[in-house]
Parts: structure tokens; sequence; C-alpha cells
């Protein structure tokens, strides 16, 4: 992999610090505010809407910019605001914080994704994914507990002032790195506009893009309440909370790095495998909360589950979109982040309504069966009669679940599943 893309990685890093961070600042801004615990929780899905808004918006924009230039942009407003986030005394303020950084995070990631799978081989997609995302799994490893643990010592405010001392070197290695791009790639509504939008009318993107919503949904709504959870339910001290966050990051960096090469080589085994096993995993977290080496053991486990299905999806959304590079991660993005506000809102929700803190397990858990049942319904619409002949595309075995490669269409190398 080029070396400039663990730049970008890097780059990531600090906005996934940014995203996740919050999971173990919430009790403490709710304090410090005088909100409910479910509003704090609202500022993470403000930031997903954010994404959800911004990534095919800011996707579109881009396109008329060089690529060094939007990334830089994007990034530097990142920063900015989150100075302001971590001055602001104001709830209303912090919101509309999380909201702008959401969207140069999305401008950001785009335009990050699109360059990322341009300096690669064809059927190399889904390692160069990888290569991005780990950025975003080294957030949980240690950009988050490092959030929650100081928010422990000095409060909430020091992990946004972290968060924009981390992006300066980020906005350095860009600056340095990424090639110089002077000629605009293209006029926003031009032809090079026009034709990515066309590229992703396909219906494989559509029910790609719909289980990537769902997954990221269920992750992220046991991510979020995670804190009280822990606390509340398990048992263990305040202190553990950053050790629990650092574990689920744990997972979810060994899930996106195994999945990096599997992506692109075995997309519908390793769906059909993890898409019931995430399943099964957050049904067992919700039924063993209480023990406390249980709960630690599916942490982990729930981590590398939901990031490899979760980056095996992004992956294969890149390759059905091959025609809009740009937008297409633009969309990846925005469909992972209506999961992102959507998870969060349904904990929240449950939470709200008196159900415990097991709850936004339970939500999960529910979430992800009905991306295997979307799945499964795709799978059996696109397979059509049994006795239909057998198109150059479709790979010879799948389950249900495995049904996200099938629509998503297959590594262009012609490498399949099996």
């Amino acid at each position: 992999m080029p070396f400039v893309l663990y730049l970008l990685g890097l780059a990531v890093f600090a906005q996934g610090t940014s995203e996740f961070m919050l999971s173990g600042l919430l009790p403490d801004i709710a304090r410090e505010l005088d909100i409910p615990l479910s509003a704090a929780g609202a500022l993470t899905s403000a930031f997903a809407v954010g994404m959800v808004i911004g990534a095919p918006l800011l996707a579109l924009l881009s396109l008329r910019w060089p690529r060094r230039r939007a990334l830089l942009g994007f990034l530097v407003t990142f920063l900015l605001v989150h100075v302001l986030g971590a001055v602001t005394t104001g709830y209303g303020v912090l919101l509309a914080t999380r909201v702008v950084a959401a969207l140069a995070n999305a401008g950001f990631l785009a335009v990050a994704l699109a360059t990322a799978t341009s300096m690669v081989a064809p059927d190399a997609k889904g390692r160069a994914t990888s290569v991005l995302l780990g950025g975003t799994t080294m957030a949980c490893v240690a950009g988050v507990p490092a959030g929650a643990l100081l928010g422990e010592l000095w409060g909430w405010r020091a992990a946004f002032w972290a968060v924009a001392l981390l992006s300066a070197p980020a906005v350095l290695a860009i600056l340095w790195s990424v090639p110089a791009d002077p000629a605009p790639r293209s006029v926003a509504g031009g032809p090079r506009a026009g034709a990515e939008l066309r590229a992703l009318r396909s219906p494989r993107l559509v029910v790609l893009l719909l289980l990537g919503a769902l997954v990221n949904g269920a992750t992220f709504c046991a991510f979020t309440y995670l804190a009280p959870l822990v606390t509340e339910v398990t048992g263990l001290g305040t202190g553990w909370v950053p050790a629990v966050l650092a574990l689920f990051g744990l997972g979810s960096f060994v899930g996106v790095s195994g999945a990096g090469r599997l992506a692109d080589a075995r997309p519908v085994r390793l769906l059909a495998l993890g898409g019931p096993a995430l399943l099964a995993g957050w049904l067992a977290t919700a039924l063993t909360a209480g023990n406390p080496v249980a709960v630690l053991v599916l942490l982990f486990v729930q981590g590398a589950l939901s990031f490899a299905v979760g980056s095996t999806l992004v992956s294969q959304v890149l390759y059905a979109a091959t025609g809009a590079p740009t937008l297409g991660g633009g969309f990846a993005t925005a469909a992972l982040n209506v999961g992102a506000a959507l998870g969060p809102w349904c904990g929240g929700a449950a939470l709200t309504a008196g159900l415990g803190y097991r709850s936004p397990l339970w939500v999960s858990a529910l979430l992800t069966a009905l991306a295997l049942v979307v799945g499964g319904l795709a799978h059996v619409t696109r397979r059509g009669p049994a006795t239909a002949p057998r198109r150059a595309d479709r790979p010879s075995r799948t389950d249900g679940a495995a049904a996200s490669a099938n629509t998503a269409g297959e590594p262009v190398d012609g490498r399949r599943g099996r």
C-alpha cells in the first residue's frame, strides 16, 4: 500500500476519535450542561446526521476541487470547530459544532476513499479501505480511551482540545505528502458529476447501502451507551470505562485488519458467516451483561465482527460503484452514518422508555436481524427461479447473510467467495 494512505489514515484517526469519544464522555457532558443522558447521546446522532447530509453533498461539490485542496479544507474546518466546542458553555453551540465537524469529516472521508482507491490496483479496494478504516479502529483502541481518560482527569473539554491538536500534524502530512492536483477534476453539474450520479442508480448498490446502514446502526447503538452499561449493569467502576472502550476498539482493529484481504477475495463467505455471528453476539451480550468476564470477552468479539462486516460492505460499495469513485465513497459514508444516527437514537429512545441499560443491546440485535432479513430477501430476488440460468457475475454459493456481496457484485478481478 502507498505510504500516503497511512497518512490519510492518521487524519481518519483524529476524526474517528472525535466521532467515538463521546461514548466515554456522555455522563460528564450531561452533568456539566445539566441535560438528560439521552440529550447528550444526541450529540453522537447530530454528528452522524451531519455526515449523512454532508457525505453525498460535499462529495459532489468536491468534484470541482483538486483533491489535496479539498482534503486540507475539510480537515482545517474540522480542527477549528473542535476548538470552538472545547470553549463553549452552551449545549446548542456544542450541538452545532458536532454537525459542522461531521460535515467536514464526511467531505474528507469521501475524497480520501476516492484518493486511496485510485492509488491501488483495481482488485485491492478492500485493502485500501481497510487502511483508512484502520484509522477509525485505532481511534477506538487508543483515541477513545485516551479521550475518556482525559475526561476523567481534566474534564470532557480536554478531549476536544486533544482532537484539535491531533489534527494539526495530519494537516501538515497531507500538505506535504498528497500529490498536488492543480486541475479541477470536473465542474459541478458537468460530465463527470452526471456520469457518477448515473452510476449510483444500481439496485445492487441501494441494497448494499441499506445493509451498511443497518449493521452500523447496531454497532453505534451499543457502542454509544457502553459507559452506563458497564457501570450500572456489569458493576464495574467508572475507571473501567476507558479499558472497555479500548477492548472494543482492539477488537475493531483486529476485525478490519483481518477483513482487508478477505473483503477482496471472499466477501460472500465473510458476510455469510459474520452476519449471523454478529446477531448471536449482540443477543449473548444482552443476556450476560451482568457478568464482567462475559461482557469483556463479548465486547472484543463484537468489535471485531462489527468492523469486519462493516468494512467489507464499504469495499463492496466501492466495487459496485466503479463508475462513481468519489460519490460512491460519499454515499457509503452517508449510509454508514444513517446507521450511526439511527442507532443511538433508537438506543436513547429505549432508555427514555425505561427499558433499562441493556435495552440498546437488544436494539442492536434487532437491527442486525433486520439486515439479515433484507440480505436474504435480496439474495432470493436476485437468484430468481431455481431453473434460471446462472449469470456470470453470480457467485456459485451463498447464504442469506451474504446477499450484500451478491447484490453489490464481486471484485473486478473476478475472484469470488466460495
